[in-house]
């Protein structure tokens, strides 16, 4: 019982200690009177890259997969005057109305 006491104390001390260490402190104004002189850096420099334009094939869509090629064929326009024809139907009734 007496440790269970002793053990909370100390905890709430603690807390208490933390909450005094996030408070937030007035910082000095800096010397202005002193020149500043920046350090040189340790780091070595980055070595510039070529920047990489095209994308993986793994990461493009699968619509963009295809090229003009692929598009020209004959399967692949067999469903657009289809669709033209659909749509020209759907403005002239939007127009009409």
């Amino acid at each position: 019982m007496e440790r269970e006491r002793q053990q909370k104390l100390e905890e709430e001390e603690e807390i208490k200690r933390l909450r005094k260490e996030l408070i937030p402190k007035a910082q000095l104004m800096p010397y202005f009177d002193r020149p500043f002189v920046p350090r040189r850096s340790e780091k070595q420099p980055t070595v510039p890259r070529e920047p990489k334009f095209c994308i993986p094939r793994h990461k493009t869509i699968k619509c963009c997969r295809m090229s003009c090629n692929d598009m020209s064929g004959p399967s692949q326009l067999q469903h657009l005057p289809s669709s033209i024809e659909k749509a020209e139907a759907l403005y002239k009734n939007r127009i009409l109305q």
